[in-house]
């Protein structure tokens, strides 16, 4: 499966303090190797954010994706919380 990032996703993980660009990057990894891993507490959100996902990266910090067919996920956000549902 190929991933994408949207250009927004890039301008909020740059505003990221560098520890939670190293801890995504980490993150990215282990959903790379297995999607399912418990650890990154995938879930489908709703609302405004319908068709979207949710990885978690930290404890407050989350990243968005959504699956394009079925071959490609492209990540469009990430931030916090509050950044991101506030």
């Amino acid at each position: 499966m190929d991933n994408d990032f949207t250009k927004r996703f890039w301008k909020q993980y740059y505003k990221l303090p560098l520890k939670i660009q190293q801890r995504f990057d980490e993150r990215f990894k282990l959903f790379v190797a297995d999607r399912s891993d418990s650890r990154l507490r995938v879930h489908p959100l709703k609302a405004a954010y319908a068709g979207y996902w949710s990885m978690a990266v930290t404890g407050d910090v989350r990243a968005l994706f959504y699956y394009q067919g079925e071959a490609i996920i492209i990540f469009g956000f990430i931030g916090t919380h509050s950044q991101l549902y506030g």
